[in-house]
């Protein structure tokens, strides 16, 4: 899948563990597993919001668009 999630590096960058992350967002530590490693199939605007306030970035921070290779 060409979109990929940056969650990850958000999470570096701001010196946060993704247990607090999910605490904060309020979802299960299997969703944003999902989410962050790119298993997801739709992802809720309401949800990227809130992983945006969480960790103060911006959606461009956390989704990156890499064509596939032919």
């Amino acid at each position: 899948m060409p979109i990929i999630f940056n969650i990850d590096v958000m999470l570096a960058k701001r010196k946060m563990q993704s247990q607090e992350l999910a605490e904060k967002i309020n979802i299960t530590q299997a969703n944003l597993s999902i989410l962050k490693n790119g298993k997801a199939k739709a992802l809720k605007v309401s949800t990227l919001d809130a992983i945006c306030k969480a960790l103060d970035c911006q959606p461009g921070d956390l989704i990156e668009y890499q064509p596939e290779t032919l």
